[in-house]
């Protein structure tokens, strides 16, 4: 048996909340976590003030049924099927999503990039392999990828703000595993800030909100 693979044109879906315009100060790109879908996880980001704030939410292009046959379609940025092909249409995808919006940016306006749980792979193997232009990078109840080598980026993440979510309660980041992302932290070389709540495995919209108030204080 032979494997084969072929590049081919797929349509995309994403979301929006706020408006572009020259009255933008920040632009939030957010990638959901395993078996979520973009219409649904960008409605948590409408508790930022999008008077002046643009959230792009793009999704997973694998989308499958919850349970079995019966559940409701969700998505999933990859899995360890074709993964590199998998990253690679990703990263791509997400430029592409990034690139147009930036191009109706005004110049000084601040980028930040969020990703939730299967998200935070997703968002660190998107930017290590591109390199896109970003100021803060919110990594909210998930893993750093742990076969990357961060050692050839840490000059490009020299400059960024750095940050890392989790709810003390959160179900999937035990406190063992905690120990183990320090670990790997401290392993990287990157710097994080940390930032924990009191709650489980979401998005909790007061601490979203803290998040929020960080970002615009470190540009004031």
């Amino acid at each position: 048996m032979l494997e084969h693979s072929l590049k081919v044109s797929r349509t995309a879906h994403y979301y929006t909340l706020g408006q572009t315009g020259k009255h933008l100060r920040y632009c939030w790109l957010v990638c959901h976590g395993y078996g979520q879908l973009a219409s649904q996880f960008v409605q948590n980001f409408e508790v930022l003030d999008l008077s002046d704030t643009l959230v792009i939410a793009p999704e997973g292009l694998s989308l499958f049924y919850w349970q079995g046959f019966t559940g409701d379609p969700v998505a999933s940025w990859m899995t360890r099927a074709h993964r590199l092909d998998e990253i690679n249409d990703y990263s791509a995808y997400l430029s592409q999503v990034l690139d147009i919006y930036r191009a109706q940016l005004p110049d000084d306006c601040r980028i930040v990039l969020f990703g939730f749980s299967q998200g935070c792979a997703t968002q660190l193997r998107w930017i290590t392999q591109v390199h896109p232009a970003f100021d803060h990078l919110i990594l909210w109840a998930g893993m750093m990828p742990e076969d990357i080598d961060y050692a050839p980026h840490l000059d490009y993440f020299s400059k960024k703000n750095i940050h890392l979510v989790y709810g003390e309660s959160d179900q999937f980041l035990t406190p063992e595993r905690m120990d183990q992302y320090r670990a790997l932290i401290r392993q990287s070389g990157l710097h994080f800030q940390l930032h924990s709540f009191d709650g489980r495995h979401v998005v909790e919209r007061k601490m979203l909100s803290k998040m929020e108030a960080m970002v615009r204080n470190s540009t004031d």
